[in-house]
């Protein structure tokens, strides 16, 4: 599905009109004016897209900022803060982006701090019920093996009773496992940040995705792929995401631009640099597999 057509940034000739039309700009000193000075040079100006788009460049290429610029202009839901400077919104009114008729306005971007945020949320949730499940068997141990009955008085002491008919009834496995869930998370990390993304991915809108290869073993990357696909064929969505994973660059379909090059093109992805990184190595340990 395509809800997303276009991009289009201000060139050169616009963000030098930009600073020349603020008179306060020529009176104070700034350091940074991010966003401002990263496209121009690059030559990048219009960016159009597929159901699936791709982003691939090296560091400071622009990957995040075009991801982020796009969230704001399609007013994405998002969790997890970004970096963004005085001028954003300045920015921001330079760029214009073209949608879809039929686009209902459903946008989200997930980045990796927010799966960090996920999985490190999961795992002070199971320290959590690891810390009441040893409470729980000191309980055990004290009502079974404490000496004496606690005594029903008043309907207070009910819940009491019913843990003593429990402990007396049970083994410790038992009596802590009647009380208490399991823990959360039975598989590992991976396993854990590729179901964060089969439930933050829905039906019938545009996702952004920043390097979502992060905690996600190949295989799980390589689940990651099928169901953005399936995504994609099934349930209406459109898909922008920077990556450097290979597994994910082959994505059927895909678009994807090098923002390595000047001006950065689409191209295909066996063409890509560090795709070709992986395949010189792999070639040179060829005798060993």
């Amino acid at each position: 599905m395509l809800y997303l057509r276009q991009l289009a940034l201000p060139g050169g000739s616009a963000e030098s009109n930009f600073f020349w039309s603020k008179e306060e700009l020529k009176r104070t000193c700034y350091s940074n004016f991010y966003p401002f000075q990263i496209f121009p040079g690059k030559k990048l100006t219009t960016l159009t897209f597929e159901p699936v788009t791709i982003f691939c460049g090296g560091n400071g290429s622009g990957k995040t900022t075009l991801l982020n610029i796009l969230a704001d202009l399609a007013g994405a839901e998002r969790t997890a803060p970004y970096n963004h400077s005085s001028f954003w919104k300045d920015y921001l009114a330079l760029c214009q982006a073209s949608f879809t008729a039929d686009w209902a306005g459903k946008a989200f971007i997930i980045t990796s701090d927010d799966v960090f945020d996920y999985l490190l949320n999961i795992r002070t949730l199971n320290e959590g019920i690891d810390r009441k499940r040893e409470d729980l068997l000191q309980e055990f141990l004290s009502i079974k093996y404490g000496g004496g009955k606690f005594r029903m008085r008043t309907m207070d002491d009910y819940d009491q009773i019913k843990k003593q008919a429990l402990a007396y009834r049970s083994t410790g496995s038992r009596y802590v496992k009647d009380q208490l869930m399991g823990n959360v998370r039975n598989g590992s990390n991976g396993e854990s940040a590729f179901e964060y993304f089969t439930h933050a991915i829905g039906e019938d809108a545009l996702y952004l995705l920043d390097e979502p290869e992060n905690s996600l073993s190949p295989a799980n990357q390589l689940k990651l792929a099928q169901f953005i696909e399936d995504s994609v064929r099934f349930f209406h969505c459109q898909f922008i995401l920077s990556t450097h994973s290979p597994l994910l660059l082959a994505l059927k379909g895909a678009k994807v631009y090098d923002l390595d090059r000047t001006p950065p093109a689409p191209v295909k992805w066996t063409e890509l640099e560090t795709v070709q990184v992986y395949r010189q190595f792999f070639e040179s340990h060829r005798d060993e597999f």
